[in-house]
């Protein structure tokens, strides 16, 4: 993997393992590698998304977006030691999906990815007993990311006009470095860390 050998060439240790995050026993198999490679983890960024894939079932969404998610963070907590974080990235269009509609296309996307935060935010009294930190990274739609590709091809010109009504958009570079301020800056009160303008969707 081409990250994981310019990390090395720079000096630094890395892996790449594979995983179904659906499957218990591909997570199963995770953990432990992860546990036998690197004896723990100081940040958990929980970036997983899906529900545009053609051919997949009704409910994948969900089992993706919030059940693999919550099941995930339960099988590598132990893993988690006093003063890591977890980081939970999800999109404006589904953080404020209760109170402000997005398009239909990627509605199932939406409901999933905040039913998800909202039962990882459940976990949060229970995370901070044990000393693990908790936030939530939402941005806009990203360029050059699967689920733009899947919403432009789904809905041509959607990418467009969410630029021009956003007067940016950030591109996948640019929204990494925003996740891994996030594993190391301050937890905001909320818990919610906002890249980029959310004026359109808080005054709705």
């Amino acid at each position: 993997m081409k990250l994981v050998a310019e990390l090395q060439a720079a000096g630094g240790t890395a892996i790449a393992i594979g995983a179904d995050l659906t499957d218990a026993a591909s997570v199963a198999a995770l953990v432990e590698t992860i546990d036998r490679e690197l004896g723990g983890l100081d940040v958990l960024v929980l970036n997983a998304s899906g529900g545009m894939e053609s051919g997949m079932a009704e409910d994948y969404a969900m089992k993706l977006n919030r059940d693999a998610q919550v099941g995930f963070l339960n099988a590598v907590r132990p893993l988690l030691a006093k003063g890591s974080r977890i980081v939970f990235v999800t999109s404006h269009q589904a953080h404020f999906i209760k109170t402000v509609e997005t398009m239909p296309e990627y509605l199932p996307v939406a409901l999933s990815k905040r039913a998800g935060e909202d039962a990882l935010r459940e976990l949060i009294p229970s995370l901070a007993a044990d000393g693990i930190e908790f936030v939530v990274v939402s941005g806009d739609m990203i360029e050059g990311t699967i689920t733009a590709t899947l919403l432009q091809r789904a809905n041509p010109g959607a990418i467009e006009a969410r630029k021009a009504a956003a007067g940016r958009l950030y591109n996948v570079g640019e929204f990494a470095a925003e996740v891994a301020l996030a594993a190391v800056e301050p937890i905001p009160d909320d818990h919610t860390r906002y890249v980029g303008d959310v004026s359109d969707f808080q005054r709705s």
